[in-house]
């Protein structure tokens, strides 16, 4: 059986702790802000600029942790680390998968989302 992009016990705990009357609203917050954090992921990447890169890959892990989007957060820190030691020469090919890896967690909070509308 296929590993779900979202660990369930994470979402579930999440919706416990926020309560289902809040929880659409952060899904919603964080499928608006996780494509404009991986933008400017991208920007920072293109200008050389390795603060920005890691305040956005910091942010995109944090907030991928908190919906169990595991694989997400764990891109998002290597990516971080990298930003924090200033080498972004060769994170071309992770910012592709980052951005893989967030269309596949991009569906299952969809799919998560529709029970909450």
């Amino acid at each position: 059986m296929a590993k779900s992009v979202v660990d369930q016990s994470v979402f579930e705990d999440l919706k416990q702790m926020v309560g289902e009357d809040f929880i659409g609203e952060l899904l919603d917050t964080f499928l608006e802000d996780a494509p404009q954090l991986i933008a400017a992921l991208g920007k920072a990447f293109e200008s050389g600029d390795a603060e920005a890169f890691r305040r956005s890959a910091h942010s995109l892990k944090s907030n991928a942790a908190s919906f169990g989007a595991k694989e997400l957060s764990e891109q998002a820190k290597a990516l971080e680390l990298l930003g924090r030691e200033g080498r972004l020469d060769h994170v071309a090919d992770q910012l592709k998968a980052l951005s893989a890896a967030y269309e596949k967690v991009e569906q299952a909070l969809k799919k998560l989302r529709h029970g909450f509308e």
